[in-house]
């Protein structure tokens, strides 16, 4: 037998196996039939083969599959399941429109990814809210919160009473990336954390990384918030909003081009301070927020967003203090297929937070701020239905103002001075993949390299020995050095540079289609710090960017977690047990000032610090009633040495827990579908109380003026924090077919009229000539109604 029939035998034999073993693509958008609205989290699946994927958060999927016949399954929660079988011989894009399901819609859901998906992927301390759970849960003053709703999972709690801040795992408020449609927030609350910058009408999705974060993710080191805006309909116009007792909100979506190009435009305000003047009150308190989106297709494989926020808060007292403080933001994006497997997302973002105070009775007005500009380009390359591969690159310049402070009057003593601006540039190149080696095991592994640039500026101080605090043998405590010399460097030079590798891995062993154990480690880098010395963040807190005396926060994280579906997905069961440790985290000295202070680098303390806990969550997610249990039981820790021998540190070196740690943390939430036309809502919160130092001695070293002597710091506890909320929908005409619909919402906020403790103050009683302690509370027993529309 010669070479050539050898050749032709080979082939007679091989082919009918390539033809069997030819691959296909399918890809493409998932959308709302109704609206055009890009769906995120929508199940592909291919029946015969046992496989699938998910839409990603614009909308788009892919897979590889064999060529040939197959039934494909499109489903998602609120949505008509749509089954269709094709035939498949080469690569092919579609467009897949969903039809909303009614009666699903009714059904209040936790967790929208499908059971199996859940079970197997990797992806653990996630957690997804649908906008739906989070309107039905109770608020305060009949605003929806979106904090709030995350408050009441495990693993996170509120900073305090009426706080929008909130901590994960331990972690302090400024350790969470705050995303809206890719942006960065700097603030999460309006009124100072009585509500959230949040308009719950203008969301589509809601993701929380308390651990496991992938690596396309960085710069905070405690959790990431995902929030996207909807697109806006681009088929027909329509409006729905709220009017409440203090605020109200409205909302219009439409075309501008007829399935081409959509609009969004929300706003939302309150407006209790238009009465105050009917009671002589001379005080205005108010917020406001705007959001806008546009959306254009280009074509099938191009589409453009523009995404903006504006949100202000404005809060003035009898014409003496003036208060003002907002976030806004601009995001230009592009999508791009490139492929039927590759996508991309590239972005332009410029944000900024600023606040003004002005204390006319002083004669000054005070305006600080942060903003930055990011440039992001993001990849996804769907390899192969076993394995997914994503890079890209982040790319920030910081503009940090401290403060300015200038006269406010004409009479003001007060001399016009601007604190030393700042500037940086972080960088960041990640790659990752997530690959299913088996039916059973699935992994994500990614690096991510970040980078920090400080930049010079015009004023950089100078200590002895390089040290910006000294400690006081002689009077025993932490003082401010004294500068011996100031220089000055060009923006345009590096001062300070940080480079740090980030490795992420998270791995998931399933048994069978109910049961898995996922585990995950993370490192993260952060590079800029909230200077705050209150629980909660305040208009006047500083960002503080690193340099040589304040380092970047380095975190190490492990989680291991137990998953479990019931009864067909009737419940589930998912125990959480974490570990975690950080490296330069910043402290304060005893009575430190961080208001207008030139050199903040004087009244801090670098310390360590670690986190651990067991989070348990039970969910009910189908019938009736419906709800979850959400348990906390954790410890967050933080020691500062002292530099030399002599010196003792805090609490003489041990080990305290941190501002933020709260031994047990339960929440309890339920719904009750009465009938179509009412729904009860209730939930219930009991945290153990923050940790406080109070004053166990007193002594007067000058006639007349008492000092208290305080224990070590966070020796002791508030009491413990417990509030029962609940609400009361009522929707007059469920089954209407007219466009316009309505409900009514009674909510009661601390239905007990619980007074938790925010602060506790020390003072003398001249009537009894004894100390005593007087308790602030926020709020008491606050009811409200709500009237919500949409047409």
């Amino acid at each position: 037998m010669n070479l050539k029939s050898s050749f032709l035998g080979f082939l007679f034999f091989t082919f009918p196996l390539l033809i069997l073993a030819q691959k296909v693509t399918l890809s493409g958008t998932i959308a709302d039939a109704d609206s055009n609205e890009a769906l995120i989290g929508v199940t592909i699946y291919i029946t015969d083969l046992d496989k699938g994927t998910v839409t990603n958060k614009y909308g788009f999927f892919s897979i590889t599959i064999p060529s040939g016949t197959h039934i494909i399954n499109y489903s998602y929660i609120g949505y008509e399941t749509n089954e269709v079988q094709v035939s498949l011989n080469a690569d092919r894009n579609v467009n897949i429109k969903l039809i909303k399901d009614r009666q699903t819609l009714k059904e209040v859901i936790v967790e929208n990814t499908p059971k199996q998906f859940k079970i197997k992927t990797p992806e653990m301390s996630v957690n997804k809210l649908s906008i739906k759970t989070i309107k039905d849960l109770p608020a305060v003053l009949g605003e929806v919160d979106v904090i709030k709703a995350l408050t009441q999972l495990p693993g996170v709690s509120t900073s305090s009473e009426g706080s929008s801040g909130f901590n994960v795992r331990g972690g302090s408020t400024d350790q969470n990336l705050i995303l809206l449609d890719e942006a960065t927030l700097f603030s999460s609350s309006h009124l100072f954390g009585v509500f959230s910058i949040f308009n719950p009408d203008a969301i589509k999705d809601l993701k929380l990384y308390k651990g496991g974060i992938p690596s396309r993710y960085g710069g905070r080191i405690a959790s990431v918030l995902e929030i996207s805006q909807k697109d806006g309909n681009n088929k027909e116009f329509h409006t729905k909003g709220g009017i409440g007792l203090v605020s109200s909100r409205l909302l219009i979506e439409g075309p501008l081009a007829k399935e081409k190009t959509s609009f969004l435009l929300g706003g939302r305000s309150s407006y209790v301070h238009l009465f105050l003047p009917l009671f002589n009150i001379n005080n205005r308190a108010l917020f406001y927020d705007v959001n806008l989106k546009l959306k254009h297709i280009i074509n099938d494989k191009n589409k453009l967003y523009l995404s903006s926020y504006l949100g202000n808060d404005i809060f003035e007292f009898n014409g003496q203090f003036f208060n003002q403080y907002g976030n806004s933001f601009v995001n230009l994006r592009w999508n791009n297929t490139f492929h039927n497997n590759l996508f991309s997302n590239a972005s332009l973002i410029y944000t900024n937070y600023n606040y003004q105070l002005d204390l006319d009775f002083v004669g000054f007005t005070w305006n600080s701020g942060i903003s930055n500009l990011n440039f992001k380009y993001d990849f996804v390359n769907y390899k192969n239905n076993a394995t997914t591969f994503r890079f890209g690159t982040n790319q920030l310049y910081y503009d940090f103002n401290p403060g300015k402070i200038a006269p406010s009057t004409e009479d003001s003593a007060i001399r016009e001075e601007q604190l030393t601006k700042k500037f940086a540039i972080e960088s960041a190149y990640y790659a990752e993949a997530e690959v299913d080696f088996s039916k059973r095991i699935t992994m994500n592994a990614g690096l991510r390299l970040s980078t920090f640039l400080r930049l010079g500026q015009n004023q950089i101080f100078q200590y002895a020995n390089d040290e910006a605090v000294v400690f006081n043998e002689e009077l025993g405590k932490y003082e401010e050095a004294e500068e011996i010399g100031i220089t000055s460097v060009s923006r345009r030079k590096v001062t300070e540079s940080f480079a740090n590798l980030e490795p992420r891995l998270s791995f998931s062993m399933s048994f069978g289609d109910n049961t898995s154990i996922k585990t995950s480690y993370q490192r993260t880098a952060q590079y800029i710090h909230l200077i705050s010395n209150t629980t909660a963040p305040t208009p006047l807190d500083i960002w503080e960017p690193s340099g040589q005396f304040v380092k970047p926060q380095l975190s190490n994280q492990f989680a291991v977690g137990y998953f479990k579906n019931l009864k067909d997905d009737i419940y589930s069961l998912s125990v959480e047990s974490y570990f975690k440790t950080i490296k330069n985290r910043i402290n304060y000295i005893d009575g430190a000032n961080i208001i207008a202070n030139k050199a903040i680098e004087r009244v801090l303390l670098n310390g360590i610090g670690r986190s651990y806990g067991l989070e348990f969550l039970f969910q009910k997610n189908k019938g009736r009633f419906k709800g979850w249990l959400a348990y906390t039981l954790s410890r967050t820790e933080q020691q500062i040495k002292g530099r030399t021998p002599i010196e003792p540190g805090i609490n003489n070196g041990k080990w305290f827990v941190t501002n933020f740690d709260k031994t047990h943390d339960i929440s309890l939430t339920a719904s009750y579908s009465l009938s179509k036309k009412f729904k009860a809502n209730a939930a219930f919160n009991f945290q153990t109380g923050l940790p406080t130092a109070f004053p166990t001695n007193q002594f007067e070293p000058l006639d007349g003026v008492i000092v208290p002597d305080f224990e070590e710091r966070n020796s002791s506890r508030f009491p413990s924090f417990h509030r029962l909320d609940f609400s009361l929908g009522y929707t007059p005409k469920p089954d209407s077919k007219k466009r316009l619909k309505s409900e009514w919402v009674l909510s009661v906020y601390n239905a007990y009229d619980r007074k938790n403790a925010t602060s506790i103050s020390f003072g003398f009683n001249n009537e009894t000539l004894q100390n005593e302690a007087t308790r602030l509370a926020i709020f008491g027993i606050v009811p409200s109604i709500t009237y919500n529309f949409n047409f």
